[in-house]
């Protein structure tokens, strides 16, 4: 069984692979999940980089 930081590991590398394919809804649910498992996962910084992307392009994504 893998331990906690393996499963965030692997939650980020999914989130990457979701974020090259496109699909930032996803990306970002992998990435908040590896967080959740691990708070020194890389996804820490992915994931602030992806919000700043929404911030920038994506205001009303949040305020539909």
């Amino acid at each position: 069984m893998a331990t906690k930081k393996e499963q965030a590991h692997e939650l980020y590398i999914q989130g990457n692979w979701y974020r090259k394919k496109g699909n930032y809804h996803e990306a970002l649910n992998c990435y908040t999940e590896a967080i959740a498992l691990d708070e020194d996962s890389p996804a820490v910084i992915a994931k602030q980089m992806l919000e700043e992307q929404f911030d920038f392009y994506y205001k009303d994504l949040y305020n539909p």
